[in-house]
């Protein structure tokens, strides 16, 4: 007989609150399965089964006890005959260990964090797909895993029952253990799903929250009983905590009724606090470093963009017909910066160390808003495409950006960034280097101004253009010299046409 006492969990937390056994008094339960959670003040944490056997409840759920107590018994004598002496245990771990169309080999497959980029020593688990005792299929997704860089995707190296090691929202090194499978044979996975999901709303899981979705749930102060769960067993999912923002108001008015010593306004209080998520992270470190480091001004001029209007009205139901892509203000504004870099190379030029690195293709950075945060995708060689293609880039990786798909290689190098502003409405803004480019556009909004137009006023579509740019390699004259350049070749498109 095992006893099983709470472990150490940190050096300055003295007890625990027992939260929910997945397991009940007399189910037979493997060597490292989860059979409960356990609450401290600082985190959630799971105790895994250090035996196989029939397992006996000391502490019931709710109880707050000390560091190193009997939580636990497990009777190891019972494993070898648990088919007869713990029918129903073995009825309730089936679902996870034994589909009827198959078994296990008693092979267990470690699966550890893969390489996934030169610089990038450490992930964050971002989204597990499937939950721990899943039976996983070889090469499905079962995980998101995020970088500094870009978000990817996880796939089962074997079939069998997921074992889950590293919790979500966790931060592990390249290389880490992050979860197991035991490896299984038989039929396909598909005749075994509806073993697994046969429990329904009566399994232990029902109604409780796994510990990301508890966490997210207190922050919102959202009670788990108001939720129905969509996971295994009933269980309430980390997505469906976040799907019940919009009902946390709702929740919190009694707390608000209850202190009438703070005068009502009409308007709610409510404080929500979310991770920075790894994206994010590095953008802002890059941010900040740009502006240290460089020294960094902006230069502005506006393009009159009837001629380029003009032009699009005219070609663009052809130019689709033909292309099967619409034509857009991007193109545009890429090949007019390609011929204007080609012309000033200091702006396609970069510095490393004591020396300039001259460029003599063009790989245009776009900046594009993504779920996560800003990502800048490369066009590479632009000089060389054409519009068509030009626009095909821009749709291909914008689409791939917003799915959270793009690749590392998609998104290193570059060597000026094209941002467009105006797509939110901006008039004038000043952006930021893309370092370690030397130079950004930033183009903004086109909105109908009065100008003078052969000494006669006259009501064009103007959008102000501003380019930033480092002046430890650009002289003023370089980078205001480009920006005319941009305008002469948009307000003249055949120039851009026939690069004269």
């Amino acid at each position: 007989m095992i006893e099983v006492k709470i472990p150490t969990v940190g050096e300055s937390i003295t007890e625990v609150t027992v939260s929910q056994w997945t397991k009940q008094s007399g189910d037979y339960v493997e060597m490292d399965e989860v059979i409960c959670e356990l609450e401290s003040d600082k985190a959630t944490f799971e105790l895994n089964a250090e035996a196989a056997g029939i397992l006996t409840i000391k502490v019931e759920e709710g109880e707050t006890i000390e560091i190193g107590t009997v939580v636990c018994t497990i009777d190891e004598s019972a494993s070898a005959g648990a088919s007869e002496s713990a029918p129903k245990a073995e009825a309730a771990s089936a679902p996870s260990e034994a589909p009827a169309s198959g078994g296990k080999t008693g092979e267990t497959l470690e699966m550890k964090v893969p390489t996934v980029g030169e610089s990038i020593t450490e992930v964050t688990i971002g989204t597990w797909m499937k939950q721990d005792g899943d039976v996983v299929e070889l090469d499905e997704p079962i995980a998101e895993i995020e970088s500094d860089k870009a978000t990817f995707e996880l796939a089962a190296e074997a079939r069998g029952v997921l074992k889950i090691e590293a919790q979500e929202g966790d931060t592990i090194e390249i290389g880490a253990l992050i979860c197991k499978i035991e490896v299984m044979d038989g039929a396909a996975v598909g005749t075994a799903a509806p073993a697994q999901t046969s429990t329904g709303d009566s399994g232990y899981a029902a109604g409780h929250p796994s510990p990301a979705a508890s966490k997210i749930l207190a922050e919102k102060g959202i009670p788990a009983s108001e939720l129905t769960g969509s996971g295994v067993g009933g269980r309430i999912t980390k997505e469906d905590a976040q799907a019940a923002q919009k009902s946390a108001p709702a929740t919190s008015a009694p707390a608000k009724e209850a202190a009438p010593a703070v005068p009502a306004f009409g308007g709610g209080r409510e404080q929500t606090r979310k991770k920075l998520t790894p994206l994010r992270k590095t953008v802002a470190k890059r941010l900040v470093s740009v502006k240290n480091e460089t020294a960094m001004l902006t230069t502005f001029n506006e393009v009159d963009m009837k001629p380029v209007m003009d032009l699009r009205k005219k070609y663009k139901e052809a130019f689709k017909d033909k292309y099967e892509v619409g034509l857009g203000f991007m193109s545009f504004f890429i090949k007019a910066a390609c011929q204007a870099l080609q012309e000033w190379p200091a702006v396609n030029a970069q510095i490393d160390g004591n020396e300039i690195v001259y460029n003599d293709f063009c790989d245009v950075s776009i900046a594009v808003s993504a779920p996560k945060g800003l990502v800048v995708p490369v066009i590479r060689n632009a000089e060389s495409l054409s519009f068509n293609q030009v626009e095909s880039e821009v749709v291909r990786l914008a689409k791939k950006a917003r799915d959270n798909k793009l690749s590392i290689d998609e998104m290193q190098g570059g060597t000026f960034t094209v941002t467009n502003g105006g797509i939110f409405g901006s008039m004038l803004s000043t952006p930021i280097i893309n370092a370690p480019q030397s130079a950004i556009l930033g183009m903004h909004n086109i909105v109908e101004r009065p100008v003078a137009i052969n000494g006669q006023v006259e009501i064009r579509p103007i959008m102000y253009l501003a380019l930033s740019y480092d002046h430890r390699i650009i002289d003023g004259r370089e980078s205001v010299s480009f920006l005319v350049r941009i305008k002469e070749l948009l307000e003249d498109p055949a120039r851009l046409m026939l690069g004269i």
